[in-house]
């Protein structure tokens, strides 16, 4: 068979990919733009995306597909009625970064909750050389125990950080954007409860049509000032300039984002006017990407090739 890799780079350069080797031939291209896929998988058998767009427009003309693997849980970029019409099987993996968003969210989370860039910054900027008393603690902060942790989407990843973060004595507390995702080990309450008692809201919910917009200039208005909000499922679920504007009014305390509406960062994104690391965190989408979510998802498309369906 042939197998080729369309966006390969998004994978990284550091993860072993010989296991495909002894299926077939592999092509890797770094990137694909969607004019180029149909060149590209003219006389493939399986493609392996993350990004790119799989629809008749793309792939219409390729007569041997038999298999789209996604390397990702979102599957927005498949058109899934043209590709099950055809007889194309396709896949996404879901499960696989669990433990590496979970950590990403506490690694936000201590950021800003502890004003780490302030301390950060008073030792490397040289103020404690020889400075007054042995301790500075001039930015406040607060111990996470005792914290109300308010947590909208309680899928896998929501209940894992949800699991961790009562361990670290949080009260917690979730929204089910879908309604269908229930648990009698923490306590359910209503978006608007969830927004108005939380110490902290992050969001783990996938992006549909209960969730775009949700976080919004009402959303943000309804939560404590000293609120720190975490968003580490989609982009879209927030309204950035809301966001935005909710932390220059002192509405919330801080903000940390590992997802935006648009990626890479737009020019025009609203939050680029705020350089204040105390009150705002972004990171590139990272969540997903640690060494041994990236291994894991690539072993688990390898056997979804080697098994042929």
């Amino acid at each position: 068979m042939k197998i080729v890799f369309l966006d390969a780079k998004s994978i990284g350069e550091d993860i072993d990919l010989s296991g495909f080797d002894a299926l077939g031939e592999v092509v890797k291209y770094n990137f694909t733009k969607d004019e180029e896929v149909p060149e590209r998988v003219e006389d493939a058998d399986v493609i392996i995306v993350n990004k790119v767009n799989i629809n008749a427009e793309t792939i219409g003309k390729a007569k041997q597909i038999k298999m789209v693997c996604v390397t990702a849980t979102g599957t927005n970029n498949l058109d899934k009625e043209y590709l099950e019409s055809n007889g194309i099987i396709w896949h996404n993996v879901a499960g696989y970064s669990t433990e590496s968003v979970a950590q990403h969210t506490f690694g936000m989370l201590f950021y800003l909750l502890e004003k780490l860039r302030y301390y950060d910054d008073y030792v490397k900027d040289e103020k404690y050389i020889n400075d007054t008393i042995f301790t500075h603690f001039a930015n406040r902060f607060h111990e996470l125990c005792g914290k109300t942790w308010g947590i909208v989407g309680l899928g896998t990843i929501g209940r894992r950080v949800a699991g961790i973060a009562k361990a670290f004595g949080c009260e917690v507390i979730y929204y089910s954007t879908s309604g269908k995702n229930h648990t009698k080990d923490y306590k359910e309450v209503d978006f608007d409860t969830l927004l108005a008692v939380s110490d902290i809201v992050s969001v783990h919910a996938p992006l549909d049509e209960n969730t775009l917009n949700l976080m919004d200039k009402e959303a943000f208005s309804k939560m404590k000032k000293e609120a720190i909000f975490l968003n580490l499922g989609r982009g879209p679920i927030v309204v950035e300039a809301d966001l935005a504007d909710a932390l220059e009014a002192g509405e919330i305390a801080a903000a940390g984002l590992d997802v935006l509406c648009k990626e890479p960062m737009s020019i025009d994104n609203p939050l680029r006017r705020i350089k204040d690391s105390d009150r705002l965190l972004i990171t590139p989408h990272i969540g997903w990407a640690s060494v041994e979510a990236r291994t894991n998802l690539m072993n688990i498309i390898l056997e979804q090739v080697r098994s042929g369906k």
